[in-house]
């Protein structure tokens, strides 16, 4: 009688759990960009760039980097609570080679509850920049940057807590293009220098 009890508490219990976890794995990994859809595109790209540091990988850069050396010092500092990099590029040696659509497959992404668009950029000579942020109540808990132009098609995500201050100094760095942004802090130094 008494494992009769056992299983019937653990059952709907264990339904409970099956139910929800979906729905806290997605919640989980809203950050986290899906960009499986690009794929095509590297068969048309005269350059294709693919970076791929999950929380594992991040975890065992770390442990690599020698805390002696003041570069890697700081890099280690940059990347601490990130949960990962995930960056995909295309360039192309002609124009049209993908589509509205293939953005879109981003953009839809970008749309959803959390996801806050910063900065909107167009420019007929650089084409069109957008810079993501996703908050977490007033927490900031992933980063997306999204540059089109007739020939490239980027698409930066940074899945974790973000810095503004540190993003700045992870440009170039880890596959991160430089973006042009600057810490509030640096931004106000050079006006004052102006």
């Amino acid at each position: 009688m008494k494992s009769l009890l056992h299983i019937n508490i653990r059952t709907p219990l264990l339904g409970l759990l099956l139910v929800l976890a979906p729905a806290l794995v997605a919640k989980a990994q809203t950050s986290r960009i899906q960009m499986g859809g690009l794929e095509h595109l590297t068969a048309k790209a005269s350059q294709t760039i693919d970076v791929s540091i999950d929380e594992r990988l991040m975890r065992l850069a770390a442990k690599v980097l020698d805390d002696k050396d003041e570069d890697e010092r700081q890099v280690k500092k940059l990347v601490e609570g990130l949960k990962g990099i995930y960056v995909k590029s295309f360039e192309f040696e002609t124009d049209g080679q993908y589509v509205a659509a293939d953005v879109e497959t981003i953009r839809t992404q970008l749309r959803a509850p959390g996801w806050t668009r910063l900065v909107n950029v167009t420019s007929k000579k650089e084409g069109v920049l957008e810079v993501y942020l996703l908050f977490n109540g007033d927490q900031v808990g992933g980063l997306a940057v999204l540059h089109t132009d007739d020939r490239e098609l980027t698409v930066v995500n940074i899945v974790g807590p973000v810095d503004v201050d540190k993003l700045a100094k992870l440009e170039g760095q880890l596959g991160i293009p430089e973006l042009g942004i600057e810490s509030p802090k640096n931004k106000s130094k050079n006006d004052d220098e102006k």
